[in-house]
Order: structure tokens, then sequence, then C-alpha cells
């Protein structure tokens, strides 16, 4: 538990509040209602003001602890048979730029995201501001009828950013808000560029496993179908073991591979040869 609290990083109250200051300043905002959320973030400290924008603040050690955590996603890229192509950022601000550039990029394709506000420095910390969602659920919060309801819409916004060149990075339960019977995408990160042929795929089976366990591998599988073909989830299915070994996923991995391999014996995919464009094998 220490080593948990310590890795997840803390910034002192001076400096907190010091943000809180100049975000008052740049929205003409007299009185502050700050609302420090427990949310399980090493990325940065979260918190929603006057229930209006959502800001992330973030430190030298969520960088820290970003690079540490991309290494390991790319060793786990490799462990599945592709070059690693998560990109970690060198500081703070550059981190809370990203996440703005991202957000702006799926609003821009008409993906539901929070409105992106801005991405700024104060005091050797990035700020990342956008507006703040009132009520929502995340995914794993919704009962299952509802997160089966949700399914395609999820795989159809996954398409709608895969086929301009973008991807997620990072797609899991608590990622996939539901605010006014509308699904959101929040906390996209970066992928290096020309690795979106993996990052596609990663996508998927991220995807796959936040809907397995509500809904079960057999409609997780049919509903990423409704956009994808057999070939994406083949190459998905490469993910399954990686992503089942991250702490935020808890899923039938075997069950939802064997799923994927029934409905390509079915269409008669040849998977001996399977080749992906992007593809780069370990040696």
């Amino acid at each position: 538990m220490v080593v948990r609290r310590l890795i997840r990083g803390s910034i002192e109250w001076d400096r907190l509040e010091g943000v809180m200051l100049e975000v008052a300043h740049r929205y003409d905002e007299e009185v502050l209602r700050v609302e420090f959320l427990e949310a399980d973030n090493w990325l940065s400290v979260p918190c929603a003001v006057n229930d209006r924008w959502f800001v992330k603040v973030i430190s030298d050690q969520h960088t820290l602890v970003h690079t540490f955590l991309t290494t390991g996603r790319n060793l786990g890229a490799l462990s599945s048979g592709w070059m690693g192509f998560f990109e970690h950022v060198r500081t703070p601000v550059a981190m809370a730029e990203q996440e703005l550039r991202a957000t702006q990029t799926m609003r821009d394709i008409g993906i539901n995201v929070p409105e992106p506000i801005e991405a700024f420095e104060h005091d050797g910390l990035g700020v990342f501001v956008v507006e703040y969602l009132n009520e929502f659920r995340t995914l794993g919060d919704l009962s299952d009828d509802a997160v089966e309801q949700f399914a395609p819409e999820l795989f159809a916004s996954l398409a709608q950013a895969h086929d301009v060149g973008i991807a997620h990075g990072d797609l899991r339960a608590e990622n996939v808000l539901i605010a006014d019977g509308e699904l959101y995408l929040i906390d996209a990160t970066n992928v290096r560029e020309g690795e979106i042929s993996a990052a596609r795929a990663y996508d998927l089976a991220c995807a796959l496993a936040a809907l397995e366990p509500h809904v079960g591998a057999r409609v997780a599988v049919d509903a990423a179908l409704e956009q994808y073909t057999i070939d994406d989830l083949l190459t998905a299915r490469d993910f399954l073991d990686f992503v089942s070994m991250r702490p935020d996923h808890d899923f039938d991995a075997a069950g939802t591979k064997g799923e994927i391999e029934k409905d390509a014996a079915q269409s008669g995919e040849d998977d001996t040869e399977r080749s992906p464009e992007g593809r780069q094998p370990r040696d």
C-alpha cells in the first residue's frame, strides 16, 4: 500500500492552491468550489471545479510514472509479437498538451468527448482542462443490460477514430462514461505515429476485455463484428493475454479468444500465414 501511494504521487497543497487561483483568474471566477476526485489515477491529481470544469494537475512525478507504465506496456506489446507503440512524454505540460490534442482531434471527427478547454503550465505543473460531465457513470457502473445496449456504440466510436488514423491507447471501463444517455470517451493516451495498426488491434482487445465481464464473450465479439472484420479481431486476439495481465482488466481471455477463433473457422479465415499490415514481429 505504501508503494501504491508513492507511485500515485502527490502535489504540495500550496502548489495546488496556486493552480486553482490561476483557474479562477483565467475563467474570471471570484469563488471556486473545488472537489478533488477519489479516482484511482496515477497520472494526475483530478478535480472538479464549480461543477463546470474537470481539471487534471500533472507533476514531474506523474510523468515519471507515465514513463514506467509506457515501458511496461511496450514490453507487453513485444510479448504479443509487435514492436512497442506507446509513446511517453517528458514533461508535465507536454502530457497536458498531448491529452488536449487527442481530445480535440476526437471531438473534431464527431466522437463524443468532454469539450476540451485548454492546457497550460503553472509553477512547473501541467494543467489540462475540459468540460465537467455532471452525474456521469462509467461503463463498469452500468447494469449488464445497459452495457450490452452501449456495446455497438463503443465499437462505432473506436472505428470512427481508427478510420482517420488515431487510436485511444488506454481503453477500459473507467475511460468510457455515460452522461445524459450518451457515451463519451476520455483519457486517450499517446501512440507513436505510424503505429496505428498495432494500436488499433490493442484498442479492440481492450474494448472486448471491458465488455466481456458484463455481456459475455459472444455478445462482445458480435458487437465488434458490426464495425470490424474477423481478420481485425484475429489481430486483436494477439493482445488479449497481455491485456488480461493488466490490473484494470479482469475478463475471460481464453473464452474471448475461443469465440474469435470459432468465427474465423466458420468464415474460412486462414490464420496460419496472417501478417497484418504494419506488424513488426520480434526477432
